[in-house]
């Protein structure tokens, strides 16, 4: 969704502004390249600072096993007492899960701290962004890219196929969480068409204001 909103809303800026087809081109692949691998980078360094995070708490878990074992066993009998269970399944709980040190680390990375333990790996989620935002941020420079429009139908052009990208992401996101599917469509293809407007009125405006472009 994000590689064809800044993509298509710095095509649209550059129509407003009523620079030249090769201009729109050099300015949305420039800006795709750019965006899609600084998207990529930072989902990477997001996704590696969530191991990290999970590391370091793992220590201090185990360091915390090693020196208060008492301490952090009553932990985990607060826990699960605040689940409802009875005192004996409790107990024995407790007995299981104390007497695996591996299994009590993670319990508590998973129960006192909320924390994700089969978290995303961090290339594969930086690939993953880049090659969707890049494959979606491509739809609005194609007509630009290819002869098959001229003139002032690239723009046109531009807007159906983005619509429709907007539109698909839509409806795929509305049935992958089970919500109304017109619904989520409309939602993305007026999000994706408010970025797309308001860059074009921008260009617009600067091309009248400075009158250099």
């Amino acid at each position: 969704m994000d590689g064809s909103v800044t993509t298509f809303a710095v095509v649209a800026g550059a129509v407003g502004a009523q620079l030249s087809g090769g201009v729109v081109i050099v300015l949305g692949f420039a800006n795709l390249v750019a965006d899609g691998f600084s998207m990529a980078v930072s989902n990477y360094l997001g996704t590696k600072s969530e191991q990290e995070v999970v590391e370091m708490a793992r220590r201090n878990e185990r360091h915390h096993i090693r020196h208060v074992p008492e301490g952090e066993r009553e932990e985990v009998r607060q826990i699960f007492a605040s689940k409802g269970l009875s005192a004996d399944v409790i107990d024995k709980i407790v007995e299981v899960i104390t007497n695996n040190p591996w299994l009590w680390v993670e319990t508590m990375l998973q129960e006192e701290h909320g924390l994700q333990l089969n978290g995303r790996r961090p290339m594969r989620a930086a690939l993953a962004t880049f090659c969707a935002f890049t494959v979606f941020g491509l739809v609005p420079l194609l007509p630009f890219s290819i002869q098959l429009w001229e003139g002032g139908t690239r723009f046109a052009a531009s807007c159906v196929l983005t619509g429709l990208a907007f539109a698909g992401v839509g409806a795929t996101k509305a049935r992958l969480l089970e919500r109304p599917l017109l619904r989520s469509a409309l939602e993305t293809l007026l999000t994706g068409g408010g970025a797309a407007a308001l860059a074009y009125l921008i260009g617009a405006w600067l091309r009248r204001a400075f009158g250099v472009l």
